[in-house]
């Protein structure tokens, strides 16, 4: 794909799944599927975990299971490059919280939560090492997960290797305090660095988690909102990135 100035994205907040199914994996699958299918756009985001919602006891995804195949199939088509979230083990026995790139030649683990959260992810998961940066027709992604997102410094270092928009995959709870959280979060970063901010997050049920927040969207480098979505689980929002 040649380099271009500009990126079409979509942020979705799809319906997850009940946690502990034999089929949680393959449901969240098929609905991965359709919103990459309805978005349209050369990139599209889910939230953390996305694909077994917010479970710490799902187990590891591994990126070549056969379940991701009408994922793959679907970007195959539309021509995109999902990000997707997953619990994924390393060869040497480690596991991660992690960020999926899927596209119509399979998936793959690009980038690993650096700032753990709570008691339960770091009793589990080891933290990511360094930042990310994805590139994609041109343009310079950095890659986030949740709580990277609440801490300035991770976004510090992540701008520090030249992006053009913060990409971050999140889980924040319900209530006019979260999303005030949510959104604060991501004006701060937008404005600190001069990027734009992309934000997919859960809404509705998530694994072990009743509610979220909703509220995806994407902010213009000075902080501005671009598009946002509802607190409803199932929107799509999109918007145009481009090169700063």
């Amino acid at each position: 794909m040649p380099s271009s100035s500009s990126l079409t994205v979509t942020v979705a907040q799809p319906v997850c799944a009940e946690p502990g199914r034999p089929d949680t994996v393959s449901v969240n699958v098929e609905r991965h599927a359709e919103a990459v299918r309805a978005a349209g756009t050369r990139l599209v985001v889910f939230p953390e975990l996305s694909l077994t919602g917010y479970d710490l006891a799902a187990p590891a995804v591994d990126p070549a299971d056969p379940r991701l195949a009408p994922l793959v199939e679907a970007c195959a088509a539309a021509g995109a490059l999902a990000l997707v979230g997953a619990p994924v083990a390393e060869a040497d026995g480690r596991e991660a919280i992690a960020t999926l790139a899927v596209t119509g030649e399979g998936a793959t683990v690009v980038y690993r939560k650096m700032r753990l959260h709570g008691e339960g992810e770091p009793d589990r998961f080891a933290p990511g090492e360094k930042p990310v940066v994805l590139e994609l027709d041109g343009l310079r992604l950095g890659l986030a997960v949740c709580a990277d997102a609440a801490d300035p410094t991770h976004a510090e270092e992540t701008a520090a290797l030249g992006i053009d928009a913060y990409v971050a995959s999140a889980l924040y709870g319900p209530g006019a305090a979260q999303a005030e959280r949510r959104d604060a979060h991501c004006r701060a970063r937008a404005t600190a660095h001069g990027i734009q901010v992309v934000l997919s997050t859960s809404a509705g049920l998530t694994g072990v988690f009743p509610d979220s927040s909703g509220g995806s969207g994407v902010w213009a480098a000075d902080g501005s909102l671009v598009v946002q979505a509802g607190t409803e689980p199932g929107e799509l929002v999109r918007a145009e990135l481009t090169r700063l």
